[in-house]
């Protein structure tokens, strides 16, 4: 820019003095602006500070602050002897993605990804569907499995407790944490535990995990060898399906009747297997709870043969018809049972909390695992959580939502059988957070479930619980239908929009 074309540049700039921003910040802004825009070119020389302080009635300090900040962001350069120059590659430029020219070459769907065997073995075999199926919208609660009432949760105490815990936390806090888990919140597990479930634990056999999703992991990895024999439950739960197979086990699909998992059908199929994952207290999917005869026999089985146990108590607060049964890790004598229970779903899933207890020889192993996977859980949800359980809440919260459940329970059973009779058979049940429907015979329940989608409604199929295995039985066909999340009005409009999908099929 020659010494004579100052004055069209600052045609350009606006300086208000009556804004509270500061005029050299402003005369920054503007000339920043221009460059961007191009209103001053690349390589053009800018005016000297003293004739642009002058032009502008400011002081030169103010031209000379706004000239540094340019400096300092790579906006301008100065040039020995000939001034400032408005910089011909600017450092907006290295924040635009290079835009390739010519063929773009093949895409993602041309040359896909070499999977491993493990993740194919592991996940492969789920739908397209799945991650909506975790993941739906707010407005498509019926019938998702899993989820607590989150219109009943105690949202405005909750936030309550964030404020005053973040008006107490020390230093400490910001640096501390314990592979185990924060020992007043192990502390409160082991005392409700106690109590609930009749748990002999102390604090010290609690590990605070992120959900039990990672404590099944955990255990997968400290305990079994690739090709270990597992015995599972058939059908079963999907998530323990995932993390034993990651860890490379064998799995053998062990049938489940009205006693819960068969165990003389585990002897027959596989006498050595070196771990048996079970839900004794509300078996998933199919809700029943296992007896005591075949509970003696398990631990009996693990006892004989050096084995372990993985007891699961999923949702075993939510018991309608008596208290909550004894834990099976209640009758343990010999230290082979690892029991495992979550807040997530009790609370809300969106806290990824849970907690395993363990026998005492095993706490070192699977908190030096924990540290090869993430280290620890949050420490602020733990310290958040164990306010809620010391101040009496959660106890509080779990008898709301007992009754709560049991109300709605009752109303997904009363809709069923006014609007879906013939259609799919939903019994009651004495606990949990989920109905098992039945299908007519020879029904395709996935065939359902897609067509249950059109109408804006969430269910699983049972027949995608089941393991292909020799001689089993062929699946059962029906739907999973969970009720804990959906308010009664929606259960009913659920109910109604899942009959339609239902004669579209049958």
């Amino acid at each position: 820019m020659s010494k004579h074309a100052a004055g069209p540049l600052l045609g350009l700039l606006r300086l208000d003095r009556s804004l509270s921003t500061p005029l050299h910040r402003q005369l920054y802004e503007e000339l920043r602006a221009a460059i961007l825009t191009e209103r001053i070119p690349r390589g053009e020389r800018l005016p000297s500070t003293r004739t642009m302080a002058a032009e502008l009635s400011v002081s030169r300090r103010t031209v000379l602050d706004a000239f540094l900040q340019l400096f300092a962001e790579g906006y301008v350069e100065g040039r020995i002897g000939a001034g400032t120059y408005v910089a011909c590659a600017l450092p907006d430029d290295l924040l635009q993605a290079a835009v390739p020219s010519g063929d773009p070459g093949p895409s993602s769907e041309d040359a896909p990804a070499r999977l491993s065997e493990r993740f194919t073995r592991q996940w492969g075999a789920l739908p397209p569907s799945f991650n909506e199926w975790l993941f739906p919208k707010p407005d498509e609660r019926a019938f998702r499995i899993g989820l607590p009432a989150f219109d009943a949760f105690p949202s405005a105490l909750w936030k309550r407790l964030i404020v005053n815990l973040g008006r107490g936390l020390q230093e400490e806090f910001f640096i501390r944490n314990d592979r185990a888990g924060h020992g007043p919140l192990r502390e409160a597990v082991a005392a409700y535990l106690a109590v609930s479930r009749g748990v002999r634990c102390t604090a010290g056999q609690i590990i605070i995990v992120n959900g039990s999703q990672q404590a099944l992991s955990l255990i997968a990895h400290v305990l079994l060898d690739p090709g270990d024999s597992v015995w599972i439950e058939n059908p079963g739960y999907f998530g323990a399906k995932g993390a034993l197979l990651g860890a490379g086990a064998n799995l053998v699909p062990v049938p489940v009747d009205s006693e819960g998992l068969d165990v003389e059908a585990g002897r027959a199929l596989c006498p050595s297997a070196r771990m048996a994952f079970v839900t004794p207290s509300h078996q998933m999917p199919l809700g029943v709870t296992m007896s005591l005869s075949r509970r003696l026999a398990l631990l009996e089985w693990a006892r004989a043969t050096g084995a372990w146990v993985i007891e699961d108590d999923y949702d075993s607060e939510f018991r309608y018809s008596s208290r909550p049964l004894a834990a099976l890790q209640s009758l343990d004598t010999t230290g082979r049972v690892l029991y495992t229970g979550t807040f997530s779903k009790v609370l809300f899933p969106g806290l990824r909390l849970g907690y395993l207890v363990v026998p005492p020889g095993l706490v070192d192993a699977i908190t030096t695992a924990r540290l090869f996977a993430d280290m620890y859980s949050p420490l602020l949800e733990q310290l958040l959580v164990t306010e809620f359980i010391q101040e009496g809440h959660f106890e509080r919260h779990v008898r709301r939502m007992r009754s709560l459940y049991a109300e709605r329970q009752a109303v997904l059973v009363e809709a069923a059988e006014r609007d879906l009779a013939g259609l799919l058979e939903v019994a009651p049940a004495e606990s949990g957070m989920h109905l098992l429907g039945l299908l007519p015979q020879g029904t395709d329940d996935q065939a359902v479930v897609r067509a249950a989608r059109q109408h804006e409604v969430r269910v699983l199929a049972l027949s995608r619980q089941y393991m292909d295995s020799p001689g089993a039985p062929e699946p059962r066909s029906g739907l999973i239908l969970g009720y804990a999340a959906v308010p009664p009005a929606d259960i009913i409009s659920g109910v109604r929009r899942l009959g339609q999908a239902l004669q579209s099929r049958l």
